[in-house]
């Protein structure tokens, strides 16, 4: 299937990986770890998206923008554009960015550049058939439909192509009782809409944080934000700002392999998976580490290793590093460069 809607890829990279510290750092956050067959979750974003033949949007951060600059011109991108922000203020203003320096009728395909997809066929799928909606002026959320009852996403319920409402991450219980229901998806965080119908809903709801992009637009130089405008736009995610809000949601049901790769658990399943790490009999495995690791008595143990920090960790406590994260950047420490 060939569409030929102008279709823009919204790239978002300001994120710092924080559940995978010590790996992912603020200058080297997760999306551009190598870790991935030799390549970085970024890389494999856009060549993901080449299909479509896109005008490439990256929205970063002044921290990192060097490595995406690197990896386009790797992969010989030339028609791209950048916002550079000082300070990272979410999803909401970050598309927002992209959808006021884009014409109206533009097709706005916004992915996170740290996510793992798998299964081109059906993803190519489930994009063309977003587009679709989105030229019908509809706001187009993915839901991946569910194989466990994850405690870690949060869910889409859905009826049919309508979405019913977003929920939180939930207890283990209310996740099993989600997945037998069989009407909720994981919330993908990837959308899809044309520039005006994003913008028309997003003035309705946070007319104020428009026009605080809009500020931070006229200020920008070569696609980095000035600081003093930067810091003036609130700090909101997409879902808080719009999608949770509006009643022009559709959800397309994905059944491509997808994964935020956001916890060392979910980042050792898919290398075991792949036959590039391995795992004792105990569930235990360290990554980084060139010297002779044993766990003796202990199972389901992750060791990191980095030059400066070593991290010792039990699988199922892996979203609990980002409190650990959180603890360093309150003091500023020199581990999170």
């Amino acid at each position: 299937m060939k569409t030929h809607t102008k279709v823009k890829h919204v790239i978002l990279s300001g994120g710092v990986g924080s559940r995978l510290w010590p790996l992912s750092r603020k200058t080297k956050p997760k999306q551009y770890l190598d870790l991935f067959s030799g390549k970085s979750l970024f890389q494999l974003c856009v060549e993901r998206n080449d299909f479509l033949n896109p005008k490439v949007i990256v929205v970063g951060n002044s921290e990192n923008y060097q490595l995406s600059r690197e990896i386009l011109t790797k992969l010989g991108v030339e028609d791209y554009f950048e916002v550079i922000e000082a300070m990272p203020k979410n999803t909401a203003p970050a598309i927002a960015f992209a959808a006021l320096m884009s014409e109206p009728d533009d097709i706005l395909l916004v992915t996170p550049s740290d996510h793992l997809i798998e299964n081109e066929v059906l993803y190519q799928k489930s994009v063309y058939k977003a587009i679709e909606l989105a030229k019908n002026n509809k706001l187009v959320t993915f839901g991946i439909i569910p194989s466990r009852a994850d405690t870690a996403y949060g869910y889409i319920e859905a009826n049919g192509e309508d979405v019913v409402r977003f929920r939180e991450k939930p207890a283990k219980e209310l996740a099993e009782e989600f997945l037998a229901n069989g009407n909720f998806l994981w919330n993908s965080g990837m959308f899809c809409f044309k520039a005006s119908a994003f913008l028309e809903e997003l003035n309705m709801y946070q007319s104020e944080m428009v026009d605080t992009v809009k500020n931070a637009i006229v200020s920008m130089k070569g696609g980095f934000l000035d600081k003093t405008s930067n810091s003036m736009i609130p700090s909101i995610s997409v879902d808080y700002a719009v999608m949770e809000k509006s009643h022009n949601i559709a959800v397309v049901h994905s059944e491509f392999r997808w994964s935020d790769m956001g916890s060392f658990d979910a980042l050792a399943d898919h290398l075991a998976e792949k036959k590039e790490l391995e795992l004792d009999a105990n569930g235990n495995f360290a990554i980084g580490c060139n010297r002779f690791i044993s766990f003796v008595g202990v199972s389901n143990v992750i060791l990191v290793e980095t030059p400066d920090a070593i991290l010792v960790l039990d699988k199922d406590s892996s979203q609990d590093v980002k409190l650990l994260f959180e603890k360093l950047d309150k003091e500023d420490s020199i581990l999170l460069r």
